[in-house]
């Protein structure tokens, strides 16, 4: 007998971590509650893996990202745009969902023109202080859309834009610092991330390198350090030449990436990163102080704006990425722990900004378009 499902959804949302994490946070919800969900992406970007490790059934368009000079290459990407619409429309109708939940970004634009067309009910979620161009151009006809910054909205033309904050995982609600530490091996004291993304960042990794025998054996510090997959074999050359010893210090932990992201910023006390929203959201969950370093290139600027509204907050320490150099990064993190009242006043306005009932939220206002 085939398993009986109340409600279907679409959700989607690709190319980065945030806007994917998100997606997946809501469509776990969604599916929690017994709702058939499939993801909408493109199969060439980490949606697919991702969406493919949950179980959930992909249904792939073919999408990029909206060239900015009006060329050859414009027309070639506005016609496979066309035939991405055409193809979200077919999937529209053939597999009837009551709602779709798009994250924004260019992966999710054509199915968002075929809820337009079609008169699919839709919500959406910007992660961002300055919301993209998709959600800013296509949430007008949204039943709903969900921000993860307060001062976002006035750039939303929609009545119905809430601020929820970014869906983010259970784990960062129930897991403690020292069950965190304990389970990456650690001691329970004072813990050290510097993290550039996925992808690392080059800046970041030529300022941790010159530091990183410093800030654990002078400074005593537990250490983690992201390099990025791109940049681990590189980093790990130019440390063993500054410091040979560096693979029997127990306070280092070093990887291109960590996949259990939860449990090492659970197990920090601060926190070096670029400011994409998701890791913000993630940052302030784990009741660590951050010191961001906005990525200068991000597309509308958004990081900055992103780290300057958690300024304005009390919630963080800013550094320019121009400005960022071994001395610069040694004094700031060198302020914090010699002034444990700053550090835990960063930490305590940026555990405020975390809002852990953001996936709870989305989910029942999709569940709630889905059933009117």
């Amino acid at each position: 007998m085939s398993e009986v499902y109340n409600s279907t959804y679409f959700v989607t949302g690709g190319g980065t971590g945030g806007h994917i994490y998100p997606a997946m946070a809501v469509a776990d919800a969604l599916n929690q509650d017994g709702a058939k969900v499939y993801y909408v992406g493109n199969k060439r970007n980490m949606e697919f893996e991702l969406a493919a490790k949950k179980g959930y059934k992909f249904l792939h368009v073919s999408v990029s990202g909206m060239p900015r000079k009006l060329n050859p290459k414009f027309f070639i990407w506005g016609v496979k745009l066309v035939k991405a619409i055409i193809r979200s429309i077919r999937y529209i109708k053939k597999y009837k969902p009551d709602a779709v939940f798009a994250t924004g970004g260019y992966v999710s634009a054509p199915l968002i023109f075929a809820c337009i067309i079609t008169k699919t009910p839709y919500m959406m979620h910007d992660c961002d202080a300055m919301p993209g161009l998709v959600t800013r151009r296509l949430s007008k006809r949204a039943k709903y859309v969900s921000l993860a910054f307060a001062n976002a909205k006035k750039f939303i033309p929609n009545k119905n834009a809430i601020v929820t904050g970014n869906p983010i995982r259970e784990e960062f609600k129930t897991k403690t610092k020292p069950a965190a530490r304990a389970e990456m091996g650690l001691e329970n004291r004072l813990t050290l991330c510097i993290m550039g993304g996925s992808q690392g960042a080059k800046s970041i990794n030529n300022t941790t390198i010159e530091l990183i025998k410093e800030l654990s054996q002078e400074l005593n510090l537990q250490v983690f350090f992201q390099t990025g997959k791109k940049n681990y074999e590189d980093v790990i050359e130019r440390i063993q030449k500054i410091y040979p010893a560096f693979e029997q210090d127990r306070n280092l932990i070093i990887r291109p990436y960590f996949e259990n992201m939860i449990s090492v910023l659970k197990s920090s006390d601060i926190v070096v990163s670029r400011a994409g929203s998701l890791s913000l959201s993630e940052i302030c969950a784990s009741e660590a102080a951050p010191i961001l370093i906005p990525y200068p290139h991000a597309a509308a600027n958004h990081q900055r704006i992103n780290a300057k509204y958690l300024l304005e907050m009390g919630a963080c320490v800013y550094i320019e990425d121009k400005d960022l150099e071994p001395n610069k990064l040694r004094e700031t993190i060198v302020e914090l722990l010699e002034n444990p009242v700053k550090m835990n006043y960063l930490k305590q306005n940026a555990s405020h900004l975390a809002k852990f009932d953001a996936t709870e939220t989305i989910a029942k206002c999709v569940k709630d378009i889905g059933n009117t």
